[in-house]
């Protein structure tokens, strides 16, 4: 019973009860708790006090401490290396060689693999001029890691250091039975060479070339031009001549490169084999592909134009050149930029016959669609032709051939070029074959009729003094298009300046009274201009008020203001104010109010220079005030894009408009007033201070 009552005693637990469960007034957040850790993580601490040892008990109390404190950290955990460096450096400072030593090798124990503690365990025995350790164990870590060349390096360095070159030879020697890189051949060369070993150096390079795996699978050229500018530099130049030609053997025509021939070809221009030089040079451009020549070629030439003629250099200049573009128009047969540069160069330096076969291959490369865009650059090449044939040539019987044979391959129903056309006839014009020229000119019109044609058959005719001719095209023009304007202004023109007035008028009538024209307003004011310049001002007006018929546009009646003004009579003001009156009254009702501020803005200006005070009073009325508006706009889907604001112009002359106006009056005034009311208010402290004052 006593046990039961004990356990149950025990089981209740004492918990305090809490009185007062609102929030502390002043909250800590876990930001804050981290801040301030880190905050004090940068307070400085007070360094360490400096312990001076006085005797030698406390000197090894202070060795055993610091020795327990390494062996700890090393017990923790053993794989840290740099624990164990520490730990020996620190025995070392205290000249423990042997403790040290110890240390090395309880760490290598661990990891023999590091590369860093064999170095500074071998340092360190070179520190201490312990030679033999030294050795031992560099030997010892490149048996145990051969393929570590920094071990090599630093192991026959040292040696060489020492005045051992024999022994610092063994070791290159049993580095060279693992086949190292590149780079530890030429470190054992360049030994040899120090000491002016020059056999031994000339056997290391014969065993690296020939006997080293790693360049008979993979053959690279520069160890070969490596050994035979080493034989050159020594002045062996047989020796590097038959190294360059036994290289050229060991490559052979499969694995040609052109790095070997340019320094064959160099060394053998250093010792003033020219012959032998361009022997070289081209076996190897016979035999290497153009494409992996390019240095090849730029050598050969620098070679040529210092020691060649001035033949040699052309022929190799353009026959690299010439290759490279028959490779690009191999490719690509249709690359008419490669034709145009491909002719350019064989019409600079090759015979007529050539150039014509040239020729002939690139008209034959006829484009595949029937549409004028893939015809554009094609037809540049008959042209050329045509023109090499007239200018360098001098064959005209061969010019006409071209020309004639381009104008039968063109599909005419499709599309047509009016440029080949003019170009024919200009040509038979030269030849002073003017039958031939109107009968291509008339057949083009025939087969495919162009603007380009007409105007240049009219302008041949022109030259010619042929009117007749001309009124004839003019005719068969206007028939083909009578919605060109300029056309027509021409044909007027032209009887103008023949003197047939009348032939003039009836042609302008014909044309405004055309059903659709391309620029009818150029029309109409060459019209205008024709009437001014004949002085007939009644017509002049009369084509005015027909014009405004059919177009009530304010440039239109500004233009006639200005004719009135400019007739030169008495009357020039009243009917010209009489114009602005009758066009502000047209375009009261237009929805462009731009144009009628110009108009209002062109009478203001008349009004300034001739009317009177009374007149100038009345257009100031006239003009209108300039308000900022807002409007909605919308997407294209339909969709709210915002607002935007635009300049309106209200006219006092609108009467739909006088309660916008009276309202806008309003709220003027009202935000005058609240301005001044504001402006009257003074600050009570001013009004203080300027009593006191």
């Amino acid at each position: 019973k006593m046990a039961s009552t004990a356990a149950g005693k025990q089981r209740i637990p004492k918990v305090a009860k809490v009185k007062n469960k609102a929030p502390a007034e002043v909250q800590i957040t876990a930001e804050q708790l981290l801040r301030e850790a880190k905050e004090r993580e940068l307070e400085l601490l007070p360094p360490p006090p400096q312990q001076k040892i006085t005797d030698v008990e406390e000197l090894n109390d202070y060795k055993l401490r610091k020795r327990k404190t390494f062996e700890d950290n090393i017990r923790k955990n053993r794989t840290v290396i740099s624990n164990w460096i520490k730990y020996a450096q620190w025995e070392e400072s205290l000249k423990e060689i042997q403790r040290a030593r110890s240390i090395y090798e309880r760490a290598l124990d661990v990891d023999y693999r590091n590369v860093t503690l064999w170095l500074k365990y071998a340092e360190m025995e070179m520190k201490n001029r312990q030679v033999n350790h030294a050795r031992n164990i560099w030997d010892r870590a490149i048996t145990t890691l051969p393929r570590v060349n920094q071990f090599w390096y630093k192991y026959t360095y040292m040696e060489e250091m020492l005045g051992n070159v024999a022994g610092s030879r063994q070791v290159f020697e049993r580095w060279m039975e693992w086949q190292p890189e590149e780079q530890a051949w030429h470190s054992y060369i360049n030994f040899e060479l120090r000491y002016k070993e020059v056999d031994r150096a000339r056997t290391i390079y014969e065993r690296y070339i020939l006997s080293t795996p790693l360049v008979i699978v993979h053959p690279d050229v520069k160890n070969w031009i490596k050994y035979a500018r080493f034989e050159e530099k020594h002045s062996y130049f047989a020796h590097a001549r038959k190294v360059y030609e036994r290289a050229v053997e060991f490559f052979g025509e499969e694995h040609m490169d052109e790095h070997l021939y340019v320094a064959f070809a160099k060394f053998e221009e250093n010792q003033k084999e020219f012959e032998r030089v361009r022997v070289i040079y081209k076996y190897a451009l016979d035999r290497i592909p153009k494409q992996d020549a390019q240095n090849l070629f730029k050598n050969y030439t620098i070679f040529e134009k210092k020691f060649g003629d001035r033949r040699g250099i052309e022929d190799i200049i353009v026959s690299k050149r010439r290759f490279q573009y028959e490779e690009e128009v191999k490719a690509n047969p249709h690359n008419y930029d490669a034709w145009f540069d491909y002719l350019r160069l064989v019409e600079s330096d090759a015979d007529a016959e050539t150039v014509r076969e040239v020729y002939e291959r690139a008209i034959a490369n006829i484009p595949p669609i029937q549409e004028k865009r893939h015809w554009k650059r094609y037809i540049y090449l008959w042209i050329n032709y045509a023109l090499y044939e007239e200018l360098e040539a001098k064959a005209s019987k061969r010019t006409r051939q071209v020309y004639q044979a381009c104008l039968e391959l063109i599909p005419h129903k499709k599309f047509t070029f009016a440029k080949m056309w003019l170009l024919y006839a200009q040509f038979e014009i030269r030849q002073k074959n003017l039958p031939l020229a109107r009968r291509a000119l008339g057949t083009s019109i025939g087969k495919c009729p162009k603007n380009k044609l007409f105007k240049g058959y009219i302008e041949l005719e022109l030259q010619l003094r042929e009117f007749d001719r001309c009124r004839k095209l003019y005719e068969k023009f206007l028939e083909f298009a009578p919605e060109n304007c300029t056309s027509w202004i021409k044909f007027a023109e032209l009887e103008t300046i023949l003197g047939d007035i009348d032939r003039a008028r009836a042609i302008y009538e014909l044309a405004i009274g055309q059903p659709r024209l391309d620029m009818p307003e150029v029309l109409w004011k060459s019209y205008i201009d024709f009437e001014i310049e004949q002085e007939e001002y009644e017509r002049t007006r009369n084509l005015y008020r027909r014009l405004l018929q059919r177009t009530q546009h304010v440039k239109v009646w500004i233009s006639f203001a200005q004719f009135e003004l400019s007739a030169g009579k008495e009357e020039s003001l009243s009917r010209c104010r009489q114009i602005y009156e009758e066009a502000n009254k047209a375009m009261r009702n237009c929805e462009e109010k731009e144009e009628r501020v110009m108009l209002l803005e062109s009478w203001r200006g008349f009004e300034e220079e001739f009317g009177t005070d009374a007149t100038k009073e009345r257009i100031d009325k006239l003009m209108p005030e300039k308000i900022k508006k807002r409007r909605k706009l919308q997407a294209e889907d339909g969709s709210d894009a915002g607002w935007e604001e635009y300049y309106d112009y209200i006219f006092p002359e609108d009467t739909a408009n006088q309660p916008n106006l009276k309202l806008l009056a309003m709220a003027k005034l009202w935000k005058k007033q609240q301005q001044e009311s504001e402006a009257a208010e003074v600050d009570p402290d001013k009004d203080i201070d300027e009593s006191q004052s």
